[in-house]
């Protein structure tokens, strides 16, 4: 099993970045949508069932979906022998900010939740700034593996 994941690890690795890369466009999309539904967008309106189903659906067809492969192919590369020292600082960071992302993710979908309910109690100016949560969580993630300062 293991040499088997030796043999795949630029496959992996590949989809692990095409997976990362999906899911982050969109958790950073997706509370701009927020920030417009909650300033310009009545409730129970035409424009209110549109960003609902557009928001549904990023949720549902694209970050979902590129959450888990995420998740998957980050787990494989970390059973791919000699990838990871775990003695060392920078994987448990990553692996907290990952998890962070994460929880951040759900709080995302919560929120989608209620506006489809048409119970959202956030104003936009709180979602332009928790979406500045996934950026700080990126950088923490790319410095971890990248420059592995620790």
């Amino acid at each position: 099993m293991i040499e088997f994941l030796i043999l795949l690890y630029p496959w992996i690795k590949a989809g692990h970045i095409i997976a990362v890369i999906s899911w982050m466009a969109g958790i950073f999309y997706l509370p701009r949508l927020f920030v417009h539904h909650a300033e310009s967008v009545p409730v129970s309106s035409n424009t209110d069932r549109l960003f609902s189903l557009m928001e549904y659906k990023l949720l549902r067809v694209i970050m979902n979906p590129a959450m888990i492969a995420t998740w998957f192919l980050g787990l494989a590369l970390v059973l791919v022998p000699g990838l990871i020292d775990w003695g060392m600082l920078w994987p448990w960071m990553k692996l907290f900010a990952v998890f962070a992302m994460t929880l951040f993710h759900f709080w995302l979908l919560a929120r989608q939740k209620e506006f489809q309910a048409g119970k959202n109690v956030l104003s936009g100016k709180t979602y332009r700034i928790l979406n500045e949560v996934p950026t700080i969580l990126l950088i923490f993630i790319v410095i971890s593996v990248v420059v592995r300062p620790f």
